[in-house]
């Protein structure tokens, strides 16, 4: 992986502890809308962090493949990408 791994795993923990507090307010049948908006915020991380590795995978990989001239395949996985992000 060409992202940060600090940033990213960063983020991943703090995404990690999110959901161990939205597991304990259910557990403690907390008010839906606290529970929504943590929610949120998790997938607001998470969001962050897919931006974060994506944006390393062109500056890196698909930049490499670019000036090797092995681009194709590389355009193939990040279209196809954009399409899983569209849904």
């Amino acid at each position: 992986m060409m992202a940060d791994s600090k940033t990213v795993l960063r983020l991943l923990k703090t995404a990690r502890g999110q959901i161990d507090g939205i597991i304990r307010m259910v557990e403690e049948d907390r008010y839906c809308i606290d529970i929504s908006n943590q929610l949120m915020a998790t997938e607001s991380i998470l969001r962050k962090t897919n931006r974060e590795v994506i944006h390393a995978h062109m500056e890196h990989c698909v930049k490499q493949a670019m000036e090797t001239g092995d681009s194709e395949e590389k355009l193939k996985e990040v279209l196809a990408l954009i399409d899983k992000l569209n849904r």
